[in-house]
Formats: C-alpha cells, sequence, structure tokens
C-alpha cells in the first residue's frame, strides 16, 4: 500500500481533530514557525550532504509543515491545502509560458529574465526590495537585495565579475583612520556579495560549504595532532 497526498490530508485532519493528538491540536501558525526555520535548515543539510534518504525524509517533514498550516487554515474557514496546491499549480502556468503557451525561449538566462517580468505585471505597485524577508540570514539576504539592486540598472546587461572584483578593492584602498572596524567590514561584505552575484555564486550556500570544508580540515588536524 502506498499513501497518497489526500491520505496524508486525512491523517492531518484527525490529528487536529476532537479525538486526535493534543499537542498538535493546541498548535497555531505562530507556534509551528521555528519548526518550519528548523526543517528547511535540516533539508539544507540534507542536501550539502548529497544524501537521497535524508533528504527524503527532511522533505517530508517540509511538507508536514504545509499540510499542518492548511489544516489549520482549513479549520478557520480561510484557505485548505487543496488551495494551496490549486494556488503553486496556476503561477507555475502563467509564469511558464514557454512550456504552456506559444512563447519560445531559448537559455536559463532568458526564462529568469521572463519570470521577473511576470511578476512585475503581476504585481505592479511591488517596489524593488519588497518580499525579501528580514528573517532571512544575513548573508542570503544581502545577495537579494543587490540582486535586485543590480537587476534595476537598466543599462546592464550581465553582472561584470571584474568590476566587482575592482568594487572590493576599492573598499580595501579607501579604509580611512576615521573607519570603525565595523563601517569596513559592513563595507566589505557588502562588495564580496556584489562579486558573488556577479560571478553567478550563490554567497550564502557557497560560505556554507566553506565552514564545512574549514571544520572537516581542521577535525582532521586535531586527530592527527
Amino acid at each position: 500500500m502506498r499513501y497518497t497526498f489526500e491520505d496524508l490530508i486525512a491523517v492531518m485532519a484527525r490529528l487536529r481533530g476532537p479525538d486526535g493528538c493534543p499537542w498538535d491540536r493546541e498548535q497555531t501558525h505562530a507556534s509551528l514557525a521555528s519548526f518550519l526555520l528548523e526543517e528547511t535548515h535540516e533539508t539544507l543539510e540534507a542536501i550539502s550532504r548529497g544524501d537521497p534518504e535524508a533528504l527524503r525524509d527532511e522533505l517530508g517533514d517540509l511538507l508536514l509543515q504545509v499540510v499542518f498550516h492548511g489544516q489549520m487554515a482549513k479549520e478557520a474557514g480561510a484557505f485548505d491545502a487543496g488551495d494551496i496546491v490549486d494556488g503553486l499549480a496556476r503561477k507555475l502556468i502563467s509564469r511558464h509560458p514557454h512550456v504552456f503557451g506559444g512563447t519560445a525561449l531559448g537559455t536559463p538566462g532568458e526564462v529568469l529574465t521572463q519570470w521577473h517580468e511576470i511578476k512585475r505585471r503581476e504585481s505592479p505597485q511591488r517596489g524593488v526590495f519588497d518580499g525579501i524577508p528580514s528573517s532571512l540570514p544575513a548573508l542570503a539576504r544581502a545577495q537579494k537585495i543587490v540582486e535586485r539592486a543590480a537587476r534595476q540598472e537598466e543599462e546592464k546587461t550581465e553582472p561584470d565579475f571584474r568590476l566587482a572584483l575592482e568594487g572590493v578593492r576599492q573598499a580595501l584602498d579607501a579604509a580611512s583612520a576615521e573607519q570603525t572596524p565595523s563601517e569596513l567590514v559592513e563595507e566589505l561584505l557588502l562588495s564580496v556579495v556584489a562579486l558573488a552575484q556577479a560571478a553567478g555564486v550563490d554567497a550564502e550556500t557557497t560560505l556554507r560549504a566553506a565552514c564545512d570544508r574549514f571544520l572537516e580540515k581542521n577535525e582532521l588536524r586535531g586527530e592527527r595532532s
């Protein structure tokens, strides 16, 4: 027997029902927020390890959060898991006219440009930096901000890696005695994020991998000493 998405919805409804689980029944959207964040990071960890079985389990835990929130919203008369699925399917179809419509696109870059343009048409009043969560890790948030800012430069067609690298050098050269260490590091960090953006590198993922390599290297060094 293989359970379906509908079975999962029914299980969640039972857990939240009058004869269900006391812990599940007392949860709210707010009380589950930390679990959503934790499960997201555990999923990222499984991806970084290249562990398919762990990834399957962690994605299941993420799906649980979606179903849980959907059930609570249904009880409140707001929406349900079916509405989540319907809305997502509609969004994917509308933002992929090159697949579901008559538009022809040849490269991932063209697809990304079209995606952003469709989003702009959907919400014309949306500000450049609207929708960037303040709860994002600082590095990931910085890259989102730098990416949005770069997109605003109409004359800029492709990120210039050499120009971004020069920006890092200029930040170092411009360091003055009047600058506090905090101000200097702040300027350098944003310059390095711009460098990552120009290189097509995800700064958050890259730094996470660098931390893992550093720990692995130093753990091995500790074993040898």
